[in-house]
């Protein structure tokens, strides 16, 4: 499922035009980042939760050359699913 259809079933769910649908959808995605760039957690209940991680420097090789290289820190996004979704996909 890409974007478009995202907002097509969210559009009929809701029973909202596509353009509504577009906005709330983009506004959430909007406001995960935002948090995400704060460093907040974002928890949805039964969902799961949006969270920013932390990757510690480490070496690597560059597959080109074979030369080694040194990958640096950084943050990511990561995402937990909550006990609802897990127990929704069988786990």
């Amino acid at each position: 499922m890409n974007k478009s259809d995202l907002i097509s079933r969210m559009s009929k769910d809701a029973d909202i035009t596509k353009v509504a649908a577009e906005k709330a959808l983009n506004s959430f995605i909007k406001t995960i980042r935002d948090s995400l760039t704060r460093t907040e957690d974002v928890r949805l209940s039964g969902f799961g939760t949006f969270l920013v991680g932390s990757r510690s420097q480490r070496n690597g090789r560059n597959p080109k050359t074979g030369q080694k290289i040194v990958i640096p820190a950084k943050k990511v996004a990561k995402f937990r699913a909550g006990s609802a979704l897990s127990d929704a996909l069988g786990q």
